[in-house]
This record gives structure tokens, sequence and C-alpha cells, in this order.
């Protein structure tokens, strides 16, 4: 009988894993919190088509915690996390640059600044060698 080998030492979370992670739950419950505006909106207003005020509300939650997931995960070490979180920055710099340029300067920056640290750290050495570890098949 062969020993199974010995697991290797779990590899030290970077600083920047914690820093991405934390900025990506707290857009998701900054959706969710825009979800909870959104539902007291329909309770206090007609909306023009209930069915798409609904939709709007799904999309919401359900965006909400698929960011929730993404940023537990990323915080775990899945590679394919990354993916999710660079494309969902993506989207918030396509809707924060309009905001900018249409004179809305602070709800602007407060959508481009947590972007812009995630693109830059999701893309140092201590992210990808910590979100790749273990990627490489083994040697014989």
């Amino acid at each position: 009988m062969s020993i199974p080998p010995a697991p290797s030492a779990p590899a030290k979370r970077p600083i920047a894993i914690i820093v991405i992670a934390g900025i990506v739950v707290l857009e998701a419950l900054a959706l969710l919190a825009v979800a909870g505006w959104f539902v007291y909106g329909l309770l206090t207003q007609t909306p023009t088509s209930f069915g798409g005020a609904v939709f709007q509300l799904v999309l919401l939650v359900l965006l909400a915690g698929w960011l929730l997931a993404v940023g537990h995960f990323l915080f775990r070490g899945y590679r394919w996390t990354r993916a999710a979180a660079l494309v969902w920055q993506l989207f918030i710099i396509v809707i924060a640059v309009p905001t900018l340029s249409g004179g809305l300067v602070a709800p602007g920056l407060a959508l481009l600044l947590p972007a812009a640290v995630v693109m830059l750290l999701i893309f140092t050495r201590p992210v990808t060698e910590f979100l790749t570890r273990g990627a490489a098949p083994t040697a014989l």
C-alpha cells in the first residue's frame, strides 16, 4: 500500500485578496440596499409596469446573491472568481464614467474608485499566485 502524500501547507492569504473580497461583498450589500429601497418604492408608488418592476427587483436580488458568492469564494481562493469579479468591475466602470461625465461627481467616484482598486489588485502577483495555486499538474 502506498501512503498518500501529506497535504501541503495552506497558502497564506494575501492582503489584496481580503481587500478585493471585501469590496465585492460591500458592492453586493449595496445592491441589497438598493433592492430594499426599490421594494419601498414599489409599496409607496404605482409603477408603470408592475411586471417589469418585479423583474428588476428579482434581478437585483439575484445579482447581489451572486456577488456575495463571488466574494466568499474569492476569499477562499477559487480560480473562477477572478473572472467574475473582473467582469463585474468592468460593468461598474461602464456605469461610473457616464455618471462622472454627467456631473454627478460623488456617486461617480463612489462607483469608480472601488472598481479601480479591484482592477489593479486582481492582476498583482500575490493574488494571481493565490488563486492559481495547485493549478499545475502534479509531476510523475
